[in-house]
C-alpha cells in the first residue's frame, strides 16, 4: 500500500510503499519479490534513513523469544519496543543496559541506531551488550555476533538497515533494585562552569545538560546539569519500598494536532528558556525519582513533534573531539548570534569508543531542534562546515539533509563501511532515501 511517510520530524515527506510483517516467511518472500527495501520499525528516527521505495514495518514481528531472569540476558523480535521490554523487565528487576531519550523505538532501531544515553561515557552504546542477532541479507538469514561474522554485525550497528532486515537480537540487562533513579540537578551559569562539571561529576552512571543556547555574555551556555543513579532499596521512601519495582500510573499529555508556526519564535524560546533554567530554586536539588521522568521526559507528551508544525523540524546532533571545546564554543556562538535557539537543546559527553560506524566518538555532543523554515538549510551548512573543521560528525539516526561530503568526510571508517555492506548487499536491494542521498553507490 502506497502513502506518504514520515518519521519523527515530520520533514520530509515521501511515498513509499509500506508493508508489514508477522512471519518470517512472509519477510523472506517480500524481499525476494522487491528491490530498493528498507526496515522501518516506530519511526522515531528523525529523518529519512528508514523512508523508501518499499519500506518494511517491523512492529508486527514483535513476539518475546527467551528471558534468562537469572543472567539477566534478553532475546526478542526486532519489531518489539523498548516500553514493551521496559514492561517485561523491570519488575523482574532489570533494566536496559543502554536507553535512548524515548522508550517508543524498536530493537531493531535502537541496533541500526547504536543508540547511546546518559551512560555513554561509562557503559558504551547499545552494541557494547549485544550477544548475537539474526538479519535477513542479501545473501539470506545470517546469525552475527562479535565473534561469528564480526564485519557484518559492525557494520549492522550503526549501519542505518543498509546490511539488511534485523529480524531477532539478544543482549544483556542492567540489574536493578528499584525502579527509580537517584537525581542531582546542577545549575550552572555558563559553558565553561557546565563542562567542569560533567568533569567533576563523571563518576556518575548518568550524565547530561539542558543548555540554553540563546544567551550571550557572562551567561553563554548556561545549563543544568542532571546525573543519576539507580537508586537502591534503602534509598526510596516507604511508599515506594513498599513496591520498590513498581510505578504507579500516571495520566499522558498529547498535543492533539500540529500547532501553528508562529508558535515557535524568538520570544517563546526565550521564554521557555528563563523559566526552565529558573524552575531550579537552588543551585543543586538532590531527589529521587521514578526512572521514566529521568530517562523519558518527553514520552509523557504524546505527538510532542506536532508542536513544531506542519512543516516538520529538523534535529541536528554532532559530535565533537574532546580536545575541541573551541568547535563547541564555535557552533553554539553562531546559533547564538543567529537567534534561532531550540526547546530542547541536551548536552551529553560519550568516552570512548572506535566501531566501523555507530555515532558516538570521545567528545561533546549537542542535540538541538530546529523548526523547518526559510533560511534554515543553508544555515545548518554553516554548522556542518564547523564541525568539519573541529573535526567532528552527525548522527545518521537525526539526519534528514546532510550532504554526501559531509559524511563521506567525517566518517573515517565510511569507505571500509561500504566494502562490508557491498559484501553483504551486493545488489543493493537495501537502500534507503537517506543512502540514496548520501550517494551510497552499491555496485
Amino acid at each position: 500500500m502506497r502513502k506518504n511517510i514520515s518519521n519523527w520530524g515530520n520533514y520530509p515527506v515521501l511515498n513509499c510503499e509500506e508493508v508489514s510483517f508477522s512471519m518470517e516467511e512472509q519477510l523472506l518472500q517480500y524481499v525476494n519479490t522487491h528491490d530498493r527495501v528498507i526496515a522501518r520499525g516506530n519511526g522515531r528516527c528523525y529523518g529519512d534513513a528508514s523512508l523508501g521505495e518499499h519500506s518494511v514495518s517491523t512492529l508486527r514481528y514483535d513476539k518475546v523469544l527467551a528471558f534468562d531472569e537469572e543472567n539477566g540476558v534478553f532475546e526478542c523480535q526486532s519489531g518489539l519496543t523498548l516500553d514493551q521490554i521496559l514492561d517485561i523487565i523491570v519488575p523482574r528487576g532489570w533494566f536496559l543496559p543502554v536507553t535512548p531519550g524515548t522508550k517508543f523505538i524498536t530493537i531493531g532501531g535502537a541496533v541500526a541506531s547504536d543508540v547511546h544515553g546518559k551512560n555513554h561515557h561509562s557503559e558504551g552504546s547499545f552494541s557494547n551488550h549485544i550477544v548475537s542477532m539474526k538479519l535477513l541479507t542479501g545473501k539470506g538469514l545470517t546469525e552475527c555476533s562479535p565473534e561469528t561474522e564480526p564485519d557484518l554485525f559492525w557494520a549492522t550497528c550503526g549501519g542505518m538497515g543498509l546490511t539488511g532486515i534485523i529480524t531477532t537480537v539478544r543482549f544483556t540487562l542492567k540489574k536493578i533494585e528499584t525502579a527509580y533513579i537517584r537525581q542531582k540537578q546542577i545549575k550552572a551559569k555558563n559553558l565553561d562552569e557546565v563542562l567542569q562539571l560533567f568533569e567533576e561529576h563523571k563518576h556518575y552512571t548518568y550524565s547530561m545538560a539542558w543548555i540554553d543556547c540563546l544567551q550571550k555574555g557572562d551567561s553563554f551556555g548556561r545549563s543544568i546539569l542532571i546525573v543519576g543513579e539507580h537508586a537502591t532499596k534503602d534509598q526510596v521512601n516507604a511508599k515506594a519500598a513498599k513496591a520498590p519495582l513498581e510505578l504507579p500510573r500516571k495520566m499522558k499529555l498529547t498535543v492533539p494536532f500540529n500547532l501553528p508556526g508562529f508558535v515557535l519564535n524568538n520570544f517563546t524560546v526565550k521564554l521557555f528558556n528563563a523559566l526552565y533554567y529558573a524552575k531550579n530554586t537552588r543551585r543543586v536539588i538532590e531527589n529521587t525519582v521514578p526512572y521514566e521522568p529521568f530517562f523519558y521526559p518527553l514520552d509523557a507528551i504524546l505527538h510532542w513533534n506536532r508542536g513544531y508544525g506542519k512543516d516538520g523540524f529538523v534535529q541536528y546532533q554532532f559530535v565533537l573531539p574532546m580536545d575541541k571545546k573551541d568547535g563547541l564554543v564555535a557552533i553554539l556562538q553562531k546559533i547564538s548570534e543567529k537567534g534561532w535557539g531550540s526547546f530542547l537543546a541536551v548536552l551529553k559527553t560519550f568516552g570512548k569508543q572506535d566501531d566501523l560506524i555507530s555515532f558516538p566518538m570521545e567528545g561533546y555532543t549537542l542535540a538541538l531542534d530546529f523548526p523547518v523554515r526559510k533560511g534554515l538549510f543553508p544555515f545548518l551548512d554553516e554548522l556542518d562546515a564547523l564541525v568539519l573543521q573541529y573535526g567532528g560528525r552527525l548522527y545518521l539516526t537525526k539526519d534528514a539533509r546532510m550532504q554526501e561530503r559531509v559524511f563521506w568526510d567525517s566518517y573515517p571508517n565510511a569507505e571500509r563501511f561500504r566494502e562490508i555492506v557491498k559484501t553483504w548487499n551486493p545488489a543493493g536491494k537495501f537502500r534507503s532515501a537517506q543512502s540514496d542521498r548520501l550517494n551510497f553507490q552499491f555496485a
